[in-house]
């Protein structure tokens, strides 16, 4: 839906045209660079827009008003990251964002990715467990581990006011009782809009292990 110049992306989330416009062009890279490594599977390339764009861009509503440093971890092929970065050129220009994966080929698509639609984000080529604290405001991980494992993860990273965002599908409760006899956390749960059975964790408070 339009209204104007702006564009409803997702419920909540009107964006300029120009935004549109990097999310396409980022579409066009993630296809051209899924010939040769695979950053998405090819079956999900006939719903690309939902299934990846949308996904991502939904974690936005959650992360507090005033973030400044978000973190994504296992960012592969850019969901979440690349798309939280193109809607903070726009809505949050102060804002960086740290984008973490260990595999060279797809930290090299994160980097070119920035650079041809000129980001603000720091590409880090390195396992998360390997890097020095991040202190962000926010951190995301979109299909990469267990939520117990992704806990353990985000912990060292994030501000003690931090938040951390986790799409998960239709495993959740399991994964939530699993991670609560390992950790103390505050969790709210959120409907995904792109897929009945998913959810997404925002996680704040993390204490034990």
């Amino acid at each position: 839906m339009t209204k104007g110049q702006q564009t409803e992306l997702c419920p909540g989330l009107n964006v300029s045209r120009e935004t549109i416009t990097r999310l396409d062009e980022f579409e066009a890279l993630v296809r051209k660079w899924t010939k040769g490594i695979n950053l998405v599977s090819k079956a999900s390339l006939d719903d690309f827009w939902t299934r990846h764009i949308v996904d991502s861009a939904q974690l936005y509503l959650l992360a507090p008003p005033d973030w400044r440093v978000w973190a994504d971890i296992g960012s592969g092929g850019g969901f979440p990251g690349i798309v939280i970065a193109i809607l903070a050129l726009e809505l949050k220009p102060e804002a960086t964002i740290t984008l973490v994966e260990s595999d060279q080929r797809k930290a090299t698509f994160l980097r070119t990715a920035s650079r041809l639609l000129r980001l603000r984000t720091n590409v880090v080529s390195d396992r998360i467990e390997n890097i020095s604290p991040l202190g962000v405001d926010v951190l995301s991980a979109r299909a990469l581990s267990s939520l117990t494992q992704l806990i353990e993860m985000a912990k060292p990273h994030l501000d003690p006011q931090g938040i951390a965002i986790f799409p998960k599908g239709e495993t959740v409760q399991s994964e939530i009782d699993a991670a609560y006899s390992a950790w103390s956390f505050a969790l709210t749960q959120t409907a995904s809009i792109t897929h009945p059975n998913a959810w997404i964790l925002t996680i704040k408070g993390i204490t034990g292990a």
